[in-house]
């Protein structure tokens, strides 16, 4: 990061800016923090590109767009004014280094496992990418930063708004836009683009991470060159290790309809965890670090924050923002993790998205017609929810908890697990239980959300040490539980109803009431779905002009505790749910009141902005 000069603005919306992170194609990009504290990467159009009606008119659009882009592997939208002198867009900062520094620069190519674990992270984000509209057309290596829990996708989207303008003018049908070495061939063509581009750009980026090289040759051969290759010569993988060649091949199909979707990637691949070498991981512990750094001093630097600045248009003054948590927590774990070679055995595919429900436990003990007393102590009976990621107020991963009275040899556990991508209930077997420690051992799973995606929680350890406080471990995994509430109405009264996004025409003009977000809340117990979310939005033509048709997506999710916040499951889609329409990862609901009018957050489970909903 370099330090901001004579020339640069101070802050930039709600946002005070730090320093530069670079210039691009479209414009300047700086590092700012958010009035909450949240570290943010603002991008500011080039003055001669905003002076192009054509240019806004297409960014302004692109950016509605990437709003709706969720998930995991992309980073969101928290702020932006397309109305602005200077356009600009503010997207969550994401502290690791690209996948073309690691492998060109520092470490080198990375081995089989890690390439499959990389291919499925970005295939997950295409898919939330695709089902936004959006199609990213400039994948590569410098898009594609590397952190702890996986890879993550920048810059995509806004590429499209720079398809309309290029030399001061509007591009032809056949212009080019991408990276030669990591096209398409529809790209070197100059034809009409669809996800399959991305898969194929996606072949492109696997094969340098798993060889260090482009599989159509560098730069160093000559821009024309190269693109020919792309468009008519088969792939060179001669040094690509026989464990994802086979994956490699497929994505770089010439034929787009012969590519494998990204959602089939997603479905296909394994994946590992750690999913980067020790040494990945703890030179990614070192960056993080060094930017966690860089950013103190530029702020030390900075020194008061500056005076409020007027929001930009489409946000209220004064909304509510979260703490400052995603830099900080993401350096501890790049430099925890890197530094013990940290991996959870609570479950044993933990933040890895992928492992098939596998090696179901059985219920040795058989039926027993005379079942001895009870041993679980009294002070462990009832309900009991930890944080294991995250925390309290803003959690990652969660767990409840809900212990019954039973006999040694008997499933008198029942535990939700909520990761980003998944919820898993089942029933633990009690193993042992004195007045201080309760042991719990092999369990079964009972609901798994996606389906087929969760193992059996391995073996608990409960130790109290309060009337309503235990500590729970579970492998190298810990945490402290706190009594919950138990029973059939465990919603809280105040968040019952129907809830409704509002949407301002200033960001999403006269079209604004085309763009429906409805959350419901009804009441029930943990585990049953209480939680229901209609979304509508109006479908984009090839060229991503709207049309008269309207998208409309129903989601259901389980409600996974009794706490504040409320956690919910991942949103899976019903049944009558347009296609385009992509499953959601899990979230959690806050309540808070602001100029006399409640207001109900919605926080997806990642480092991310909430959405907020009024009630109707």
């Amino acid at each position: 990061m370099d330090p901001l000069n004579a020339e640069d603005p101070v802050s930039i919306g709600p946002f005070r800016l730090l320093g530069r992170l670079g210039v691009g194609g479209m414009g300047r990009v700086f590092l700012a923090r958010s009035a909450g504290g949240r570290a943010v990467a603002v991008k500011v159009v080039h003055a001669e590109l905003a002076g192009q009606d054509e240019f806004r008119r297409r960014f302004a659009r692109e950016v509605a767009a990437l709003e709706r882009v969720g998930g995991t592997g992309t980073a969101p939208v928290l702020g932006a004014d397309t109305e602005a002198e200077l356009p600009w867009v503010a997207v969550g900062y994401v502290p690791g280094p690209s996948l073309r520094a690691v492998v060109g620069e520092e470490y080198g190519p990375l081995p089989p496992p890690s390439v499959r674990t990389l291919a499925a992270g970005l295939a997950r984000a295409l898919t939330h990418i695709h089902a936004a509209g959006l199609v990213h057309r400039d994948l590569k290596p410098s898009n594609v930063l590397l952190t702890v829990d996986g890879p993550q996708i920048i810059d995509f989207g806004i590429a499209r708004a720079l398809d309309t303008v290029t030399d001061g003018g509007l591009t032809t049908t056949g212009a080019v836009v991408g990276s030669p070495g990591f096209m398409s061939p529809e790209q070197v063509r100059g034809d009409r683009l669809t996800p399959a581009a991305d898969v194929f750009c996606l072949g492109s980026v696997l094969a340098y991470a798993a060889t260090g090289r482009s599989p159509f040759g560098g730069s160093d051969s000559g821009v024309h060159a190269t693109m020919f290759r792309i468009a008519h010569d088969e792939p060179d993988l001669t040094d690509v290790p026989p464990e994802v060649s086979g994956l490699i091949r497929a994505c770089l199909a010439k034929d787009p309809a012969a590519r494998p979707a990204a959602t089939e990637l997603v479905d296909a691949l394994d994946v590992t965890d750690p999913w980067l070498p020790a040494d990945v991981l703890a030179r990614l512990g070192r960056h993080a670090a060094r930017l966690l750094e860089a950013e103190g001093e530029a702020a030390a630097a900075a020194g008061d924050p500056t005076p409020a600045t007027p929001l930009p248009q489409g946000r209220e003054p004064g909304r509510p923002r979260r703490r400052r948590t995603g830099l900080v927590a993401a350096a501890t774990a790049l430099v925890v993790a890197a530094a013990a070679g940290l991996a959870y055995t609570f479950w044993p595919d933990l933040l890895t998205g992928r492992d098939e429900q596998k090696n179901k436990a059985r219920d040795t003990t058989g039926p027993v017609s005379a079942r001895p007393a009870g041993i679980v102590p009294a002070a462990f009976l009832g309900a009991w929810e930890g944080t294991l990621e995250g925390s309290a107020e803003h959690p990652r991963e969660t767990i409840r908890l809900e212990l019954t009275q039973g006999a040694a040899g008997t499933k008198t556990a029942v535990y939700v697990h909520v990761t980003e991508e998944r919820l898993c209930m089942g029933r633990s077997r009690l193993v042992s239980a004195d007045e201080d420690k309760v042991v719990l051992g092999e369990s079964d799973v009972t609901t798994s959300v996606p389906p087929q995606r969760c193992t059996p929680a391995a073996h608990q350890t409960l130790a109290l040490r309060s009337p309503e406080v235990l500590e729970w471990s579970s492998g190298a995994a810990k945490a402290t539980f706190h009594k919950a509430r138990t029973g059939s109405e465990i919603v809280p009264a105040k968040l019952l109803g129907t809830w409704k996004m509002r949407n301002a025409p200033q960001m999403y003009g006269p079209n604004a009431d085309r763009f429906t977000d409805v959350i419901t809340l009804t009441q029930g117990p943990v585990g049953s779905a209480v939680f229901r979310y209609d979304q509508g939005y109006p479908r984009t033509d090839e060229d991503g002009d709207l049309t008269s048709d309207t998208v409309r997506c129903s989601y259901t999710a389980l409600l996974a505790g009794s706490g504040t916040p409320l956690v919910i499951g991942p949103h899976q889609r019903e049944a009558g749910s347009a296609p385009d329409c992509a499953d959601s990862i899990a979230s959690y609901l806050s309540l808070v009141r602001y100029k006399g009018e409640d207001r109900l957050l919605l926080y997806p489970m990642t480092d991310s902005e909430p959405g907020e909903f009024f009630r109707q």
